[in-house]
Formats: C-alpha cells, sequence, structure tokens
C-alpha cells in the first residue's frame, strides 16, 4: 500500500482546543487541565483513505501551532509548505470565529495551495455558546471551506473532520 506524507496546520486563537482536537485525533485523550502550546508541536496520525477503489495510507503531520500573538512573527515559517490547515474556533467565543480571517490571510500569504477546513469546537458547551451553526456556516461558505462543528471533550465531530480533510488532501 502507498503511503504520502501530508503536512497539516492547526491554527486559531489561543484556548480554542487546537491541542485538545490533536490529542483526540491521533490519541483518543482529552485533558480539562491542559496549559497553553507554546511553539509548535509535531503530531503523527496514519490513517486508510478510500481512493479509486484502493485504500491509500495517508499520514498527516499535524503542526499544532501556538495562538499567541507573540508567535505571530514566526507563524509564516511554520505555515509555508502545509497542505492542510485545520482553522480552529470556540463556539463559547465569538471573537474567535471572527478571528480566522486573520488566519486565512496568513496562510494566503504563505500557502496558497492548502486545503481549508474549518473546526467550531466545544460543541458540547452548549449553553454558553455565543457563536451558532449558522454564524460557523457562514464564515466557512465565505472561505469556500467545509466546516464541522466538534467536541475534543466528547470527541463529537473529529474523525469526520479528519476524514474530510484527508480526502482534499489526496484530491
Amino acid at each position: 500500500m502507498t503511503t504520502i506524507n501530508k503536512k497539516v496546520c492547526l491554527l486559531g486563537d489561543i484556548a480554542v482546543g487546537k491541542t485538545s482536537l490533536v490529542r483526540r485525533f491521533v490519541y483518543n485523550t482529552f485533558d480539562d487541565k491542559h496549559l497553553s502550546s507554546i511553539g509548535v508541536k509535531v503530531s503523527r496520525k496514519t490513517m486508510q483513505v478510500p481512493q479509486s477503489n484502493q485504500l491509500i495510507g495517508l499520514t498527516m503531520m499535524l503542526w499544532d501551532l501556538a495562538g499567541s500573538e507573540r508567535f505571530d512573527q514566526v507563524k509564516s515559517s511554520y505555515i509555508r509548505g502545509t497542505a492542510g490547515v485545520v482553522l480552529v474556533c470556540d463556539l463559547t467565543r465569538a471573537d474567535t470565529l471572527l478571528n480566522l480571517q486573520t488566519y486565512l490571510d496568513d496562510l494566503q500569504q504563505s500557502s496558497r495551495e492548502a486545503k481549508v477546513i474549518v473546526a467550531a469546537n466545544k460543541a458540547d458547551l452548549i449553553s454558553q455558546q455565543e457563536s451558532s451553526a449558522s454564524d460557523v456556516a457562514e464564515i466557512a461558505a465565505g472561505f469556500s471551506a467545509p466546516y464541522y462543528l466538534t467536541s475534543a471533550k466528547s470527541g463529537s465531530g473529529i474523525e469526520p473532520l479528519f476524514r474530510h480533510l484527508a480526502r482534499l488532501l489526496l484530491d
């Protein structure tokens, strides 16, 4: 079986759950007590993706980039060469959805060909939500990107999100 490696960056504001999404997808774990990321952490996940009546092995190198403003100056060097991007917002903080445009702008300066998908995280915190699914749909449509409502805590939406991204990466 052929295996293809692809670089995928997770971008979004601080504390939107980028690291928790990666941990849930790669290790199937969740930690309520996670501290903010500093710099970049790279994780790897290999999956089999059906394509043209065969299975293709896809290894995603998941670059979890810190959401801190102090990291902004070097972010473009980490984004360069990425094949895919997960733009992550926090449904309990409306500003994080609006800020996704900034991350998309950064991406377009460094890696115009990257496939983009939106993860609206913390979908399990229904009573605290400031953004609705229709808000996310509107923003994602403006990016011409699919979106998923996700919860790193419960695992909801994460596997479908990354499976969709895998198909985009192999097209």
